[in-house]
């Protein structure tokens, strides 16, 4: 039974994984969180951007970032996984 498990039930974890994988990556793009970042800056000294404004969404963004990096280092130690 364990064998028929191995080779039935084991692929199929894999490709999850792998999705799950590949949608945190997308779900906290952490180069495109900098961009956004960078993006807020120069809206600021352009002047188009209020300071309220600015500081409101550099926190925000600042935030993301932090979770970002955190998701980010889980995948890279591998302890983000799909329990079976």
């Amino acid at each position: 039974m364990f064998i028929l498990d191995d080779l039935l039930f084991r692929p199929f974890v894999g490709i999850i994984d792998a999705l799950h994988t590949i949608a945190l990556d997308e779900l906290y793009d952490l180069e495109g969180l900098e961009d956004e970042l960078k993006e807020n800056q120069l809206l600021y000294e352009l002047g188009e951007r209020s300071e309220e404004e600015y500081e409101r969404e550099k926190e925000r963004l600042e935030e993301e970032i932090e979770i970002a990096r955190e998701v980010h280092e889980e995948l890279a130690s591998g302890r983000v996984e799909i329990k079976s």
